[in-house]
């Protein structure tokens, strides 16, 4: 887990965390813990569980007497995100992420795959665990929500014509449902007002909004050490980001048409001019602002909540979310 100063308030209760996870990648099957400890091993902000932390928290957690609860929930939201991340470097063939090798690219496509399903499983085994229709409710919709974003993602790549709603409406199925899911989630533990829940739930969803709407900023202006893995990658894929949209939207009929090539192709080939068709359109600066936006919002679905470390520690998440680098 990365050290990000404003996860203070949670830094010993993600160590609880990390040790359910360990304890729960158990399995009798040696690939399965291969695998799964090479993913979980991978580092990364571990932000979504953080996030059922805070969440918990910043709404008065423990609500009840299960006080454990919350580090279980946090590790299952954990788990949902690893398995998308192997069933999605399969379908991207990718071969690096956060500057390592990635599953499929060490033990093949086959065995991402069904790890990926044995950890949906074991998620759902520990939904279990908490007793409550109302959280499973809440995680079960949230990880068909994921798949069906995959999907429409899928039917996105390589068409020019997608606009900035439908790329909005794949962010926020498979991408920003996890981050609501996992801050309505620490509601739900508190046993918070559903006005409460509703604004944490908001929250989430608008900052796993920002947080991609970055990445795919970052896809065209940053550093490939820093983000852990090649830039253009998504040009690579045929994916119409919102950078490209703009360029295509904004840009000259000669930019328009180099961008829409590239999504139809795919490949790097035209790599240099799309990006310096990016730059000269403002579409980077475009999408800056748009993940602003919504990182306000977010900061502003946070007015309910009573003041608290967690509270000022959510604020801060949503502001580093539009600031970041990696």
């Amino acid at each position: 887990m990365e050290n990000l100063p404003f996860l203070a308030p949670v830094s010993a209760d993600m160590q609880r965390v990390d040790a359910v996870i360990r304890a729960r990648l158990g399995s009798d099957v040696a690939l399965v813990r291969q695998v799964s400890e090479h993913i979980v091993a991978g580092g990364g902000k571990r932000l979504r569980p953080a996030l059922v932390l805070l969440s918990a928290g910043a709404a008065g957690y423990p609500g009840n007497t299960r006080a454990e609860q919350h580090y279980e929930m946090a590790a299952v939201v954990e788990f949902i995100h690893t398995a998308t991340l192997l069933h999605d470097d399969v379908v991207d063939a990718s071969d690096l992420r956060r500057g390592r090798n990635t599953a499929n690219a060490e033990f093949g496509n086959a065995a991402s795959v069904l790890v990926g399903d044995f950890l949906y499983s074991r998620a759902f085994q520990m939904m279990l665990g908490a007793n409550s229709m109302r959280v499973m409710q809440v995680l079960a919709d949230a990880t068909n929500m994921i798949a069906e974003g995959e999907v429409l993602q899928l039917m996105n790549c390589h068409d020019p014509e997608v606009d900035e709603g439908r790329y909005l409406e794949v962010i926020r199925r498979k991408t920003a449902k996890l981050f609501e899911a996992a801050a309505r989630l620490g509601a739900v533990l508190a046993n918070a007002s559903p006005s409460l829940e509703t604004g944490l739930a908001e929250y989430g969803m608008r900052l796993g909004t920002a947080f991609q709407l970055i990445d795919d900023v970052l896809d065209y202006s940053g550093d490939a050490a820093a983000i852990g893995k090649s830039l253009g990658d998504d040009l690579a894929e045929g994916k119409p980001t919102l950078p490209l949209i703009r360029t295509m939207t904004c840009g000259s009929a000669a930019q328009a048409a180099t961008v829409r090539r590239a999504i139809v192709e795919g490949g790097r080939a035209d790599f240099a001019q799309v990006l310096e068709a990016v730059r000269a359109t403002g579409a980077l600066e475009y999408a800056r602002a748009v993940a602003t936006r919504e990182a306000e919002g977010a900061r502003g679905a946070l007015q309910a909540l009573p003041g608290s470390n967690y509270k000022d520690s959510l604020l801060e998440l949503a502001s580093f979310s539009v600031v970041r680098r990696s």
